[in-house]
């Protein structure tokens, strides 16, 4: 895998030996990281330019290079790995997986051309290198950092975030601006967000806090989603398999959707629309006693309980429709096979 050379970005590399720690600079509003192999931390930094503190590790960590350039409109620095067969301890041994790298060094971010198969393994044969980042990023900047197998965690950062590994777990917190998270397969972890929070993972838990933005989504092919004080417009929650916990919600319209799993909710407010749809799953929802809807609630197989006095237009063995308070607003809760529950019980 060769990279593309020199371009717009600006480097500073600083200290050559592989144990050292090298420093990079890079310019530009936008700006993208890549790294096959390695932890990343992302902090606060100061002045105009994104800094990379790069330290080299493995035995063949001599073997890396750092190339940098305008790729698809932004300011890139990329780690470019001269072999397709990569050893990383940190994955553990009898661990391995593959993906795909072009020939720039860039991957994950629909560039377009697939790229070469690589595969990484905890042990065995093959190119032993790996780079730990530690990433500088100042204030109004939008970064995205991109790494196929390692940790990944963000503090303290005022800007807009795009945080992306193929295999392990991402962290984030203090975040100021917009914060995109995705991760194949790991756990993620997002506490004090002011901004649009967007996370998905192909499978592992989902949990966040104390987020205020436009909108929120989550979404897991597998694994349990936990929340606690979300302040949003719109609140997105689906996951494929997993029970969804939602606590102090504020916002306007919640819409939550699993394949398998119970499902409870907290609302601080009344909503213009609250969807719940779950293949298999009790649900329960906690509302101020000012909660207003025409209410369609459905199970297949489950008991209904509303603690609040219903108007309504029609009742079956296991379904009712009609009208809560004022009747603005929606809330349609469907379940497969599950009770379905509207206690007192949220509000400010």
């Amino acid at each position: 895998m060769n990279g593309m050379g020199r371009g717009m970005a600006a480097v500073m590399l600083l200290a050559a030996p592989v144990s050292a720690q090298e420093v990079h600079r890079v310019a530009g509003t936008d700006v993208a990281i890549y790294n096959i192999a390695g932890r990343a931390e992302v902090r606060a930094g100061s002045g105009s330019e994104v800094v990379v503190r790069m330290t080299r590790g493995g035995a063949d960590a001599g073997e890396l290079t750092v190339e940098t350039g305008e790729i698809r409109g932004r300011s890139t620095l990329r780690i470019v790995y001269p072999d397709d067969d990569i050893v990383y301890p940190e994955l553990g041994r009898g661990s391995s997986n593959t993906f795909s790298v072009r020939s720039d060094g860039t991957f994950g971010d629909g560039g377009g051309d697939n790229g070469d198969r690589v595969r990484m393994r905890g042990a065995g044969t093959g190119l032993e290198a790996w780079a730990d980042l530690m990433i500088e990023v100042p204030s109004g900047i939008s970064a995205s950092v991109y790494v196929a197998a390692g940790r990944m965690s963000a503090q303290g950062v005022n800007a807009d975030l795009r945080l992306d590994v193929v295999s392990g777990e991402i962290t984030a917190t203090d975040i100021t601006g917009s914060l995109v998270i995705d991760t194949g397969s790991g756990s993620v972890t997002a506490s004090r967000v002011r901004g649009d929070l967007s996370v998905d993972t192909g499978s592992g838990s989902v949990r966040v806090s104390e987020i205020a933005g436009d909108a929120v989504e989550l979404d897991t092919g597998s694994g349990r989603v936990s929340a606690t004080g979300l302040e949003a417009a719109t609140v997105n929650v689906d996951t494929g398999s997993g029970a969804v916990e939602l606590l102090r919600v504020s916002a306007p319209s919640v819409v939550v959707d699993t394949g398998s799993g119970s499902v409870e909710i907290e609302l601080l407010a009344d909503v213009d629309l609250l969807e719940v749809d779950t293949g298999s799953g009790s649900v329960t929802v906690r509302a101020p006693a000012d909660l207003g809807a025409a209410v369609e609630i459905d199970t297949g197989s489950g008991g209904i309980d509303l603690d609040f006095p219903l108007e309504v237009r029609s009742v079956r063995r296991d379904r009712v429709s009609g009208r809560l308070g004022d009747g603005d607003g929606i809330i349609n809760i469907d379940t497969g096979s599950g009770s379905i529950r509207i206690v007192r019980g949220g509000g400010l």
